[in-house]
């Protein structure tokens, strides 16, 4: 059994990866998408932060700690790092911001980051804070090789299959 997270900047292939993923018959759980998140108001009272709702995570988890199936979970959000002792993997997707700003005007599946708004505060997180997610990932894959290579990686990590 294998609970993996597959996390990293917009526009670095975590829906994509998760849709392949979720063809080849494995368990996905895309975090953007459902009741998985909530924004919860930022310390400094300057908006509001994503989050995962704890308690429908911890769940999650729980569920497949004990059904022994692997399960992939994709986000990245504020609190993740909370639970990360109960992930087997903490896979960090990236891409240099040039090909994720590509990627990101090109899609149709996710409307974030198509405001100029939208596009610096990608930027600024990517400096600010994919420096925090390398440092806890025990596995950093470049998505600029072809998407059967990323898949194929993510997979190997999910044990064979029954």
């Amino acid at each position: 059994m294998a609970v993996i997270l597959v996390t990293g900047m917009s526009g670095t292939g975590k829906s994509t990866v998760l849709g392949q993923l979720e063809q080849r018959g494995h368990r996905v759980v895309d975090t953007d998408f459902g009741e998985w998140i909530e924004d919860v108001p930022r310390p400094d009272g300057t908006g509001t932060e994503p989050q995962w709702r704890e308690d429908r995570i911890d769940a999650l988890i729980a569920d497949h700690e004990r059904s022994g199936e692997p399960l992939f979970i994709a986000g990245t959000v504020w609190n993740q790092g909370g639970f990360y002792p109960r992930f087997d993997e903490i896979v960090l997707l990236s891409a240099p911001v040039a090909v994720m700003l590509d990627r990101i005007a090109n899609r149709d599946t996710n409307p974030f980051g198509k405001t100029a708004e939208e596009r610096e505060r990608i930027m600024a997180d990517t400096t600010e804070i994919e420096p925090l997610l390398r440092s806890s990932a025990t596995i950093e894959i470049d998505t600029r090789k072809p998407l059967t290579e990323v898949v194929d990686q993510l997979a190997a990590l999910a044990g064979p299959r029954h």
